[in-house]
C-alpha cells in the first residue's frame, strides 16, 4: 500500500512538472480597481455632472427645510398667544409641509442614488475597457484585481490604466 502511494506521488509530481514550467511563461498583472474608480478623471466628471443635475432640487429642499424651521419657530414662539383656530391652521400647515419635505427628500435620495449607480456603471465599464487595452498592449495573460494580498511593482498596472483613462478623458 505504501509503495502504491509512493508511485502515485511520483507520478503526480512528474505530471505537474511540465505545468510548472508552462506557468512561468504566463504574464500576470494586478490593478487596484478602487484606486481607478476614485482617481479616474471620468469619476470627477461624473461627480460634477451629478452635482449640476441635482443642484436645483437640492436648493428647493433647502428652501423648504428653512420654511418648515421658520414655521416651527413661529409655532413655538407665538403658539401660546395665538387663538385656537390660528394655531390649529398653523399646525396643519406645518404638518403638510413636513410631509411634503419628507416625500421630496425621499424622492431626491432615490433619484440621486439611481443616477449615481448609472454613472458608476458607466465608469466601471470604461475602467474595464481600459484595463483590457493595457493588458493586451503590454502582453498580459491574466490581470487580477481585489482580493490580492501581495503584488510586486512589476505586475502593478494601476498607474498604466489611470494614464489610459486620462487619455480617454481628453
Amino acid at each position: 500500500m505504501i509503495r502504491l502511494l509512493q508511485r502515485f506521488a511520483l507520478l503526480t509530481i512528474a505530471l505537474m512538472a511540465p505545468l510548472t514550467v508552462q506557468a512561468a511563461d504566463i504574464k500576470i498583472g494586478f490593478v487596484n480597481s478602487s484606486v481607478l474608480l476614485e482617481q479616474a478623471p471620468q469619476a470627477e466628471q461624473a461627480k460634477q455632472k451629478l452635482e449640476q443635475e441635482f443642484s436645483a432640487r437640492e436648493e428647493e429642499l433647502r428652501v423648504l427645510r428653512q420654511e418648515v424651521q421658520e414655521m416651527e419657530n413661529r409655532l413655538n414662539r407665538d403658539g401660546v398667544t395665538m387663538n385656537e383656530g390660528d394655531r390649529g391652521n398653523l399646525e396643519r400647515e406645518l404638518n403638510r409641509k413636513l410631509r411634503d419635505l419628507q416625500r421630496q427628500q425621499s424622492n431626491f435620495r432615490d433619484d440621486l442614488n439611481l443616477r449615481k449607480n448609472e454613472e458608476l456603471g458607466k465608469l466601471q465599464r470604461l475602467v474595464l475597457d481600459a484595463i483590457r487595452e493595457v493588458a493586451r498592449e503590454q502582453g498580459y495573460d491574466l490581470v487580477l484585481s481585489e482580493g490580492v494580498v501581495y503584488s510586486a511593482d512589476r505586475v502593478e498596472l494601476t498607474k498604466d490604466v489611470l494614464d489610459r483613462l486620462e487619455q480617454m478623458g481628453r
